[in-house]
């Protein structure tokens, strides 16, 4: 789709909506500007969105609504439109075409509900922050592109995120191959998440940016903490000697209070952190 060079949106008070809508087009072509208006004029040739009941607003009668029953705001409808073929400039057609779907489930579809219905969503505060205070003398509109270059720098970290993980799915895939009894060995930190939760693995151990290795428990469901196996209760917290005396590991030197996370000095020692951890979790369901 050739995106045209000029778009309009509504004036006054800005929203996560609008603000991400001009950044998504912002980032599908640099040279577009966007315009703030109270109506749009007869006859223009443009993009418009978030206002004037058109292909891109979603506030008159009988808006469009997804299939799983969330409504869509302009963000949505905008990357329903521009999404795949923007992530397919770097990565395969499908891969973007799965890219783009889950992003509007993950990323889009609650700051959608949140214009929609006023659910309350932290991104979507954090982006109307940015409007000026009651107050205040500064121009909405300056506090408006503030905001729109925000939300540009979060949509490009998010999408170089999807495209790391993706990157990351061969190297995770064969350790998992390679893991023994639970324990998959990463011989760097890579995400991991997206293959080891559905998969048997109960602990990834890798080396840490900290120096060491860490060794961190995998969880039941993708979104969710619950453990499949946590750290015993009794390293909870403790550090240093204390740790040592309690777990009988020499180099074990972390353990997060959450019972997530554990450091060692060694793999060696940071893999038995592990062992120890599902031992002691089997004897206490005993």
């Amino acid at each position: 789709m050739k995106i045209a060079n000029i778009a309009l949106t509504h004036t006054g008070k800005f929203h996560a909506d609008d603000v991400f809508s001009s950044a998504l087009l912002r980032i599908a072509n640099p040279k577009i500007r966007i315009v703030r208006v109270s109506e749009v004029p007869k006859g223009f040739e443009g993009i418009v969105f978030d206002i004037g009941r058109g292909e891109y607003d979603h506030h008159q009668e009988n808006a469009e609504v997804r299939p799983n029953g969330v409504p869509y705001a302009s963000f949505g409808l905008l990357w329903r439109r521009l999404g795949r073929s923007l992530l397919e400039q770097s990565c395969p057609p499908d891969d973007a075409k799965a890219f783009a779907e889950a992003f509007d489930e993950h990323f889009i579809q609650p700051l959608d509900a949140d214009d929609n219905t006023g659910c309350g969503n932290q991104l979507a505060g954090a982006i109307g922050a940015f409007n000026p205070s009651w107050d205040s003398e500064r121009p909405a509109d300056e506090c408006f592109e503030e905001a729109a270059a925000v939300a540009e720098k979060i949509l490009r970290r998010q999408f170089e995120r999807m495209f790391a993980e993706e990157r990351a799915k061969s190297l995770v895939e064969d350790a998992l191959a390679a893991q023994q009894d639970g324990v998959v060995i990463l011989p760097c930190y890579a995400p991991w998440k997206t293959a080891l939760v559905p998969s048997a693995a109960r602990f990834v151990v890798y080396p840490s940016k900290r120096g060491g290795f860490s060794a961190q428990v995998v969880p039941k469901k993708l979104g969710e903490e619950e453990a499949k196996c946590p750290f015993p209760v009794s390293w909870a917290g403790k550090e240093g000697g204390e740790l040592e005396k309690l777990s009988g590991i020499k180099t074990l030197r972390f353990c997060h209070k959450g019972r997530f996370l554990a450091v060692a000095g060694t793999k060696e020692d940071a893999v038995l952190a592990c062992r120890i951890a599902e031992k002691i979790a089997r004897q206490s369901v005993k």
